[in-house]
């Protein structure tokens, strides 16, 4: 750790003035809350040499509206937003064409998965042949591999920058509103018809909506206190009416909720473009403050350090917390004993949550490496072959994150969805071998 804030320090001291520090500060951030609302949701619990795992939301209904501060997913989606307009216009600029380009933003995102996924595939192989009962498996590894959900649809936003930002540039807010229309109307089809099949395209629909509106900040729209106050209150307003003022069919939590059948991200509904809005207009409101906060030596080293290590935390929190859950288990259930939702509980989580970041300190060691590979080759992959890849590790991942490392094929693992992912990777970022193409 010592090392790592020596070394984050003379990054930070090499930072221009004229850098958006906010926006390395809030990517960092809001990473870290989901990794604190994972830790806190989780509720392992022994009872009668039973063990079960359930889960906050489910256990202690109120804990749901938790999930309007927990749920900061749009919150990276418009930073990635501003980032990605940011380097494809310097990419432009400085004529590296799009291959390139997208070559760089995907593989610094799919290498850190690679490594867990081929973690997770040595761990179920494992557990197999020592005769862990599947279920245990398939929920450790499903909890582990939640995280994913979003580089699912992330990376084929990431590969529509030159059209969503291009369209920004001839049509500025008009390509914000129309996704949010179709979101809407997307919505009423799948709760007033049968048509529920449709509400999967609001993944496009919704984030995308909510990437435009990093380009909107990049290029300085909605500039004035009065329209970002506007926007944060018409959100903050258009969330109450949505989930409380009106008999609406959205359930009120941001997030899934286990045995629940509608989920406001599973397919995305439109609450979470209202919190999109409201998070967008709070923020906006504070970049100035903010900034000058992080220009001062301490916060921006903290935020230099914990940007290098955020993605890690990401992917691998899920992972060292059921090693740790399942180590107390297999010690007869300590520490898991108070019925969730209790006082006792809550006062457990004050040692619960350190214990959760102190068992990800070997995976930061271990891992950590992964989140910064070495420059890849001269010549990416073709432009065909990377979205392609990306498709395939769309169904992969998503398929991962729902169901786990747990099947039926061989040495009990999903091999068809692993073949996806594994293919998809390996496409998009491979740059040797017959397939490579070239740059255009």
């Amino acid at each position: 750790m010592r090392a790592m804030w020596t070394q984050a320090g003379m990054i930070a001291a090499g930072t221009p003035d004229s850098r958006n520090r906010a926006i390395d500060f809030l990517r960092a951030i809001s990473l870290c809350v989901v990794t604190l609302g994972h830790w806190l949701i989780a509720a392992p619990y022994m009872s009668e040499g039973q063990a079960s795992f359930g889960h906050l939301l489910t256990e202690v209904e109120w804990t749901r509206y938790l999930t309007w501060l927990l749920q900061v997913m749009p919150i990276f989606f418009f930073v990635g937003g501003w980032s990605n307009a940011t380097t494809w216009v310097a990419a432009r600029n400085s004529s590296v064409p799009f291959a390139a380009w997208l070559h760089m933003r995907v593989r610094r995102l799919l290498v850190p998965v690679l490594v867990l996924l081929i973690f997770w595939v040595g761990v179920a192989v494992v557990a197999t042949f020592s005769g862990l009962h599947p279920a245990a498996l398939e929920i450790a590894s499903q909890t582990a591999l939640l995280p994913v959900w979003f580089l699912a649809i992330y990376l084929l936003v990431v590969a529509l920058v030159p059209l969503t930002y291009s369209a920004w540039r001839r049509w500025g807010m008009a390509t914000i509103w129309l996704p949010i229309a179709l979101a809407s109307f997307v919505d009423v089809l799948f709760f007033g018809t049968s048509w529920t099949l449709f509400g999967w395209s609001n993944y496009l629909f919704v984030w995308g909506a909510v990437h435009q509106l990093g380009y909107a900040w990049k290029d300085k729209r909605l500039s004035t206190a009065k329209l970002q106050a506007l926007c944060a209150g018409g959100g903050g307003l258009a969330l109450i009416v949505l989930l409380k003022l009106i008999d609406g069919p959205w359930p009120i939590s941001l997030v899934g909720v286990p045995g629940e059948v509608v989920s406001n991200t599973t397919p995305p509904h439109i609450p979470l473009l209202a919190l999109a809005a409201f998070q967008f207009g709070i923020i906006r409101l504070c970049e100035a403050p903010l900034n000058r906060w992080l220009a001062k030596p301490f916060p921006w080293t903290a935020t230099v350090m914990l940007g290098a290590s955020a993605m890690t935390l990401y992917l691998w929190h899920s992972t060292s917390m059921m090693f740790l859950i399942g180590g107390a288990f297999w010690a007869g259930g300590i520490g898991l004993t108070w019925e969730t939702g209790t006082l006792a509980w809550w006062g457990s989580r004050l040692l619960w949550i350190p214990s959760f970041f102190v068992m990800f300190l070997p995976f930061l060691a271990i891992f950590g490496k992964f989140e910064r590979p070495a420059p890849a080759g001269v010549l990416p992959p073709s432009v065909f072959r990377q979205v392609l890849g990306l498709l395939f590790i769309c169904g992969g991942l998503a398929f991962l994150a729902r169901g786990g490392v747990t099947g039926t094929g061989f040495l009990g693992v999903p091999g068809l969805h692993l073949s996806l992912a594994f293919v998809g990777i390996w496409m998009a970022t491979a740059t040797d071998g017959p397939f490579s193409g070239n740059s255009r």
